[in-house]
């Protein structure tokens, strides 16, 4: 069939769902633990943002295999619209490593970013993402935009999607579940 880059060429025209599983099959990680480890922390991350009344997404920065950044959602506790997991854990990142340019860092984040976060990916210059589980409303990286690769922009960034995408997906459904039930409790009371 030619190159891999022929390949993801002649894939473009199919379905994003089918492109996805595709370039997750065509690059599947060297060490499946060490991109499971990091990941494990960003659940661990996203189910305390869940305790606190926050949309269950978390972040892992890692440079050199190293954890340098662990963070979840605080727009609720923060009153902050950009307090996202992502925007939290590369500002974590800055921090403990004294500069905003993360060029050997890799993100590890629950749930696929958003436009302002992917923004955030390539202006950190992130060096890798690796995500959970898509966001058919505002995912940036491959199911509404691909921002992290676009060659019009100065970086771009190795996407890995799907990464322990079932667990992410289902902690975010038992969340939102749980955040209706009141409402379906009162719908039923009024009867």
């Amino acid at each position: 069939m030619g190159s891999p880059r022929q390949f993801r060429a002649t894939m473009r025209g199919l379905t994003m769902s089918f492109l996805r599983s595709a370039e997750a099959e065509l690059e599947p990680p060297a060490d499946l633990m060490a991109v499971e480890t990091p990941m494990r922390l960003a659940l661990e991350a996203a189910e305390q943002a869940s305790r606190s009344g926050e949309v269950p997404v978390g972040a892992v920065v890692v440079v050199r295999g190293q954890v340098v950044a662990v963070a979840h959602n605080q727009r609720e506790c923060l009153n902050d619209p950009t307090a996202h997991a992502e925007i939290v854990a590369l500002r974590a990142a800055a921090a403990a490593l004294g500069g905003w340019r993360l060029v050997d860092a890799d993100l590890y984040v629950t749930m696929e970013p958003c436009p302002m976060c992917a923004g955030a990916v390539v202006n950190a210059r992130i060096r890798r993402l690796y995500y959970g589980c898509d966001d058919p409303k505002a995912g940036a990286a491959r199911t509404l935009y691909r921002l992290l690769d676009d060659a019009r922009l100065n970086h771009q960034v190795e996407v890995v999607p799907g990464v322990l995408a079932a667990e992410s997906a289902a902690l975010l459904k038992s969340f939102f579940l749980r955040l209706r039930q009141p409402a379906a409790d009162l719908r039923v009371a009024r009867r």
